[in-house]
């Protein structure tokens, strides 16, 4: 904390009078709402990865140099692990959708949001990616066959083997080799931002910011693309991933001439490595540790696999069934005694 209180003073020639540490979510960063009374809100960061804040840090330097809508890093500490940075405010995207994400009955401005944000995407991944250091990218810098393969072993061990659905190892393992192999291949020089979804976007004046950067890479555009439209907390309807996505490719339009056909191809490719690795996190996140964020969102992650499970049976057969069967019959049961989810 004093090492913060260093960067603020040295960054507004000043004492914070306040300091608030912000709720916390799935990472082991924290960060703190510092208040003076010449200086605007600023954000403190205390990280526990060298590499991880330094990622962070010249990511940001890709966003400030496009004037891309992103925080401004003011100050780092010596040892690396703190900085402070600009406070985009407490507007949260998926905090401003989540009244109508039940029904998915968006108003006129939500919907604006929502398009806007589509829009940006392929400006921040293509502007990012000209001249971003991918040495510096945590805690590696592509999307590779490793980095897939961790993530599908993740659904794995974290999820599967949590839950009392039987399953055939071997014959899943041949899927997500198949699958691996797939995915992995990507040749352009795109920033992935890795997590792209609402709680990662924030509104200030109306437009979309972008904020918790520090895991992005070089990767293809569609996994990001996938992940913000089929993340489980706003578990987007059918149609209105449909409209958006089209929003997204027409915007993408603007840098590369897209064969629809392909793109559709990958983006179901990438849809399916990262709601599995989406859904292991939220098995790990809530069955294990318990985190009430994660746990509200196990119930549409479910969903979104049967849904997804019944897509890809003639890639994927043996994965897609047990999706599907997780899906149709999981009842919320774990092997963790005195847990269970409420599907």
């Amino acid at each position: 904390m004093q090492r913060l209180k260093e960067l603020y003073r040295k960054h507004a020639h000043a004492e914070p009078i306040s300091v608030t540490l912000l709720p916390l979510s799935g990472s082991a960063r924290k960060y703190y709402r510092m208040t003076g009374n010449d200086c605007p809100p600023i954000i403190g960061c205390i990280g526990t990865s060298v590499a991880e804040n330094r990622a962070f840090i010249a990511i940001a330097e890709q966003f400030a140099r496009h004037d891309l809508d992103a925080p401004r890093v003011y100050g780092v500490s010596s040892d690396g692990l703190c900085y402070i940075q600009e406070d985009l405010g407490d507007a949260q995207l998926f905090e401003l959708l989540k009244p109508n994400v039940p029904d998915g009955s968006f108003t006129a401005e939500q919907m604006g949001w929502l398009r806007e944000t589509m829009r940006m995407l392929p400006v921040l991944q293509y502007k990012v990616g000209e001249a971003l250091d991918w040495s510096v990218c945590y805690p590696d810098r592509e999307l590779n066959a490793r980095m897939v393969n961790f993530d599908l072993n993740y659904f794995k061990y974290d999820f599967l083997k949590l839950i009392p659905i039987s399953f055939n190892e071997i014959r899943l393992q041949d899927d997500i080799d198949r699958l691996c192999r797939d995915a992995i291949g990507y040749e352009g020089n795109t920033f992935m931002y890795r997590d792209f979804q609402a709680r990662n976007v924030m509104i200030r004046n109306g437009h979309p910011c972008f904020i918790d950067f520090q895991g992005g890479r070089r990767g293809p555009v569609q996994y990001d693309l996938a992940s913000f439209l089929w993340n489980a907390g706003t578990h987007f309807g059918a149609e209105l991933r449909s409209g958006l996505e089209e929003e997204f490719v027409r915007s993408l339009e603007d840098f590369v001439p897209v064969d629809r056909e392909e793109f559709g191809r990958r983006y179901r490719l990438m849809t399916l490595v990262r709601l599995l690795q989406e859904t292991a996190a939220y098995g790990f996140r809530g069955m294990v540790e318990r985190k009430q964020l994660f746990i509200d969102c196990i119930p549409a992650v479910v969903r979104s696999l049967g849904e997804l499970g019944a897509q890809c049976r003639d890639s994927y057969p043996y994965l897609a069934d047990l999706m599907c069967r997780i899906s149709e019959e999981w009842d919320g049961s774990t092997i963790i005694p005195g847990f269970s989810v409420q599907l």
